[in-house]
């Protein structure tokens, strides 16, 4: 039966399909021809609409196999977060001490309830990723994996699965924008490692204070960072400026 709805779009109606017959991620969407005879509309409209949603992890098109409903993840945002950081490069690098802020917001914000998980526990895996990233930071190497795992494992215990998705896709924002926009790492590298241990230790120990001052010692080398590379680009922007006025007297 065709339902071609005054108003709205094709993306809007194909979404309402989707939740009209409980599809999930991973389901097979119908077919072409089946939206257009359902949503009574055009074939371009379909495909045009199938773009868009696919952009947004909505739909998944496998070529060969069909499409199906997509794993809704926060990809979109990443990569939009992404691109404004690169687009702002040449500025203070607000949009990056944004994402930095925000992070600093969500680990905090979960004090209480990583408290009430880890109060009176030991965690060896967690200890183990601390010793990982000392080991492989002593011999001069990049650590952003087991950092990482240390966060997502650190997380996983919270029932709020979208808070533990912002976490993670505000964090790949930042270990990703930071090279890309070429600022170097801390020079006090160990101090974000040791944070890490302290961050734990303090979970253990049920101190939810101890374990939000560690959350502020995790990030405050990075700030430092920021802070050095905004003033060096903002420095040298005034520098350039300054140029023409001082050959013209």
């Amino acid at each position: 039966m065709r339902s071609k709805r005054a108003g709205g779009s094709a993306v809007a109606w194909i979404q309402d399909l989707i939740l009209a017959e409980g599809l999930a991620p991973g389901d097979p969407m119908p077919t072409e021809g089946a939206l257009c005879e359902q949503l009574g509309i055009s074939r371009s409209s379909v495909r045009e609409a199938m773009r868009t949603l696919a952009s947004l992890d909505i739909v998944e098109v496998r070529h060969g196999h069909g499409t199906f409903v997509g794993q809704l993840s926060l990809s979109p945002l990443v990569d939009g977060l992404l691109f404004r950081a690169r687009l702002n490069d040449g500025n203070d690098l607000r949009a990056l001490r944004e994402v930095v802020e925000v992070r600093i917001a969500l680990d905090l914000s979960v004090a209480e309830q990583l408290v009430g998980h880890y109060r009176g526990t030991t965690n060896p895996e967690l200890t183990g990723l601390v010793d990982e990233m000392r080991r492989l930071a002593s011999q001069g190497e990049a650590f952003a994996n087991a950092d990482t795992a240390f966060h997502e494992t650190l997380l996983a215990p919270l029932p709020n699965g979208l808070l533990r998705q912002l976490a993670q896709a505000f964090w790949e924002i930042h270990t990703v924008a930071v090279p890309l926009l070429g600022i170097a790492p801390a020079e006090r590298i160990i101090d974000t490692i040791n944070a890490h241990q302290a961050m734990l230790n303090a979970l253990e120990a049920g101190d939810a204070e101890a374990y939000r001052q560690a959350v502020l010692d995790h990030y405050r080398p990075l700030e430092g960072v920021l802070d050095a590379a905004g003033a060096e680009r903002l420095d040298g922007a005034a520098g350039a400026g300054a140029a023409p006025c001082e050959q013209q007297g």
